[in-house]
């Protein structure tokens, strides 16, 4: 994969045309045609495709992920909740992936104290948060690796709260996973 994006990004110095190398590139496995789709399009404008798509792969990640892409956090969230995916696999997607959060008229989390505890909710993509505040409500977005950073000490969060796979780390769980990311992070 690496050899091949790369291939792929300088195909403009080759008499043949960058292209042969995007078609032939993935084909040996066949479990690759997301990824496969996703760079053939990005061909034509790759920063572009970035930028613009609405839920995308962890991105930058890519080239470390010879076998298909990653699950996104929905996928992931709907694992975790049904018990196919164990906590470190869950956290280290939720890390890397962008998470909706409302907003009122102050910056920051919004918080439910409704709860036992207060929990902040979070969405997994902003059709999620768009069912749950409504179509006019702000918003703003950061990865699972600034929410652990941002999020105060004593609150949990829950992600899709009116979705069919809501999860919801409670202030515990959120500590952990902290600690986690630090032991990940500096060993």
């Amino acid at each position: 994969m690496y050899g091949y994006e790369q291939t792929a990004s300088t195909g403009h110095g080759h008499p043949h045309g960058g292209q042969q190398h995007v078609h032939q590139g993935p084909h040996p496995g066949h479990g690759h045609q997301q990824t496969h789709q996703g760079y053939h399009q990005g061909h034509q404008g790759h920063q572009q495709y970035a930028a613009h798509q609405e839920a995308p792969p962890p991105y930058g990640q890519q080239p470390l992920y010879p076998e298909p892409s990653p699950p996104s956090l929905t996928e992931a969230v709907r694992a975790f909740t049904t018990g196919s995916m164990g906590p470190e696999d869950f956290q280290a997607i939720f890390s890397t992936s962008k998470v909706y959060c409302p907003r009122g008229d102050t910056p920051g989390f919004l918080a439910l104290h409704n709860t036992q505890q207060p929990v902040i909710p979070m969405f997994t993509t902003l059709k999620e948060l768009r069912r749950y505040a409504g179509k006019e409500s702000k918003y703003f977005v950061i990865t699972g690796a600034e929410v652990l950073d941002l999020l105060p000490s004593g609150y949990g969060f829950v992600l899709d709260m009116e979705g069919d796979h809501r999860v919801v780390f409670d202030a515990k769980a959120v500590e952990e996973m902290v600690d986690f990311a630090m032991r990940s992070m500096y060993g």
